[in-house]
């Protein structure tokens, strides 16, 4: 894999660290992959307090897509990024459900997963338009961005909105963005460095991806409080200065969108 496809071993490591703890959310199969492959992090990519953050952010994406399936009976899920991510185990739904990625990432994810007859895999690059041809459905998408915007540009990101705009008559989108400060940081000092990514990119406000197609709705927390309290004593302290305080609001933010009717 590319540095930027290794990315998706910081995200597992910390599924798998946070379901061992039983905290937050229960993921056998990053349990299983993470066992059963031995990769290897080093240095803050392997931190425990990157591990809590990123297992928190997977519980957040969670429900907010079970927020959305229930809003939208007819939607079908478009998981970018999907990486070797379990969410739909984890949610279960009956939906029609597609995972995307790049070919070599959806090439390591089928030693894994098993398409079905609501589950397929697309091997795809969003900032092109091969993968809305796997897609026969238009009515409605929930479409979870996690783990991506950061290496894409603004440009590139709002070219794939006005694109799923185009092929699904409603959408609902939650994506999590680097701010350009922490773009710039990244520079310096980031856990992506670790596994050789250092490019990225920032978004300014969330009206910078609105458009045409896409409005701003809401800004949500990455570290709601009743993830937040199951930490316990002096790691819900330390926790909650590092990643849940205002600082961490000025590098690392999280926005959902609505297709414009």
């Amino acid at each position: 894999m590319d540095e930027v496809n290794k990315t998706l071993y910081i995200p597992l490591y910390g599924k798998a660290y946070v379901s061992q703890k039983s905290l937050f959310l229960r993921d056998d199969m990053a349990e299983k992959i993470w066992a059963s492959e031995g990769f290897q992090l080093t240095g803050k990519a392997k931190s425990k307090w990157l591990a809590y953050y990123m297992g928190m952010r997977a519980a957040v994406f969670d429900e907010w897509v079970m927020e959305q399936l229930n809003k939208y009976e007819e939607a079908v899920v478009l998981h970018i990024g999907c990486g070797l991510d379990s969410r739909v185990l984890r949610i279960g739904t009956k939906r029609m459900w597609y995972d995307i990625d790049f070919t070599e990432v959806i090439d390591e994810r089928k030693r894994y997963y098993e398409e079905a007859s609501n589950y397929r895999m697309i091997a795809a690059d969003i900032r092109a338009h091969n993968w809305r041809q796997h897609i026969r459905e238009t009515r409605c998408a929930i479409v979870a961005v996690e783990g991506v915007s950061m290496y894409v540009t603004n440009d590139e990101l709002r070219a794939f909105m006005q694109q799923v705009s185009e092929h699904f008559d409603e959408a609902v989108l939650l994506m999590d963005c680097y701010t350009e400060l922490a773009a710039k940081l990244s520079t310096y000092k980031n856990p992506i460095h670790d596994v050789g990514v250092s490019r990225v990119y920032g978004v300014r406000e969330p009206q910078t991806l609105q458009s045409e197609a896409f409005t701003f709705v809401h800004e949500h927390t990455m570290t709601p409080v009743h993830f937040v309290q199951q930490l316990n004593g002096i790691e819900r302290f330390i926790f909650q200065k590092l990643y849940a305080g205002r600082f961490s609001t000025k590098l690392y933010r999280l926005f959902s969108y609505n297709k414009k009717s």
